[in-house]
């Protein structure tokens, strides 16, 4: 039978054995008050667990092998961190144990008083071989109550994750909020094959000058291109002969240095090619109604697609890269590309800047998040072919979180859908 240890961990937290008539191996009544507190770093499983055997009081902690023997094959018997060890609970016992002054130490085996129903559902989770998720199958069965409650709970974890990243932003730009805001939204205009690059073009630029020159767009292209040195070649063009000679001027001014992570055109459609993706960037900064304080005054959507309805300069509706013109057209940012910024932008610092104020609206944050269409990508694709209600972005970012943080790691046990589901008797 295939077991692994955190199943007793989860079984001795959760009380999911049969607490009537328990007995150690020399046949004495235990009576469980507190489990005690589970530990995670070094040292018995549980702390401070509270129980009688045969009658006697004891307050110590317990630890937990699939084995009775695994406790002298992991040397406890010689740690003094193990000296407080009141009952050693195992899933088979295979001999008997002894501790401090060579005391015996009681063993409880979990096995005898656990369910079968348990046992199956956990293995069935555990041994199966999924073509996505382990519980594929089993996923429609879990309460909407639990369901529901979990999603937000995922989706507060991602933002908690992400709030790293900008936190520590904060700390170099010196809690400057609009600095922080202009180098996580350049890394979102970059996507994820140059969204590394286009946050150091961000960071590469003090943000006093671009603060300075910003109600320039030329400018504001100048620096953006020439510091991903993409001015840097021998080009015949019109505009890139401007763009150039006004980026030297201010390398010159500022005394800049260019990035060194080269920017990626192979395998991208032209409408995510990083010349017209800084291009549309450099137009938001730009225009005079564009600043971080209206971005945290609104929790409307349509508001937030407003300011992000902007024109680039007139040489970019007729090109995708400098010197080789294309069809005109209006290079608008999409509604959708607006989204993209929304979820991985704006919602992620402004979780930041409500808790660093002390004004926390996470149901304000979930209205915005529930008003956007959820994300297109092979992994939302599957959740939706196994029968998974994808209906905002609300959801498709939580699954991410729950299908990175939690599937591909097979932590069921911390899932709270694969929690109920073992828990369940079917």
């Amino acid at each position: 039978m295939h077991i692994k240890e955190d199943f007793l961990h989860f079984i001795w937290k959760h009380k999911l054995f049969s607490l009537n008539r328990l007995l150690t191996t020399d046949n004495e009544p235990v009576e469980l008050i507190h489990c005690g507190t589970h530990n995670k770093n070094g040292g018995p499983d549980f702390f401070n667990a509270k129980l009688t055997i045969a009658g006697q009081l004891w307050v110590g902690n317990v630890e937990i092998h699939l084995k009775s023997t695994d406790w002298y094959a992991h040397h406890h018997y010689k740690d003094k961190l193990y000296d407080n060890v009141i009952l050693h609970v195992v899933w088979e016992d295979d001999g008997d144990i002894f501790g401090l002054f060579n005391r015996k130490i009681p063993t409880l085996v979990l096995s005898a008083f656990t369910n079968d129903c348990l046992i199956s559902n956990y293995q069935r989770l555990y041994l199966k071989k999924p073509a996505f998720i382990a519980c594929e199958t089993d996923l429609s069965e879990v309460d909407p109550f639990v369901w529901n409650n979990w999603l937000e709970i995922l989706f507060i974890e991602r933002m908690e994750e992400k709030a790293g990243f900008i936190l520590d932003l904060l700390k170099k730009y010196t809690n400057d909020w609009e600095a922080v805001f202009f180098c996580l939204l350049a890394k979102s205009f970059g996507l994820h094959i140059n969204g590394d690059a286009f946050l150091a073009i961000a960071e590469s630029i003090p943000y006093p000058v671009l603060r300075k020159e910003q109600y320039k767009a030329l400018n504001v292209e100048a620096l953006l291109f020439g510091q991903g040195n993409l001015l840097d070649e021998e080009l015949f063009d019109p505009y890139y002969l401007q763009l150039r000679e006004q980026y030297n001027y201010l390398k010159y001014k500022y005394k800049l240095t260019c990035i060194s992570i080269p920017l990626q055109f192979f395998r991208l459609r032209p409408a995510n090619f990083p010349t017209l993706r800084l291009a549309q960037l450099a137009a938001v900064c730009a225009q005079s109604n564009f600043a971080f304080s209206k971005i945290v005054a609104t929790n409307s959507k349509e508001v937030l697609h407003r300011l992000f309805e902007v024109t680039v300069t007139d040489y970019w509706n007729t090109h995708y890269t400098f010197q080789k013109s294309s069809p005109a057209t209006k290079r608008k940012i999409t509604e959708k590309f607006i989204d993209l910024l929304i979820i991985n932008t704006i919602i992620p610092i402004k979780f930041v800047y409500q808790r660093q104020m002390g004004k926390e609206h996470i149901e304000d944050l979930l209205s915005l998040i529930q008003s956007i269409k959820p994300d297109s990508n092979a992994q939302i694709d599957q959740f939706i072919k196994i029968g998974v209600k994808v209906d905002s972005a609300f959801i498709s970012q939580s699954l991410l979180q729950l299908k990175n943080n939690y599937c591909v790691q097979k932590k069921c046990l911390t899932c709270r859908a694969g929690n109920f589901l073992i828990r369940s008797v079917r």
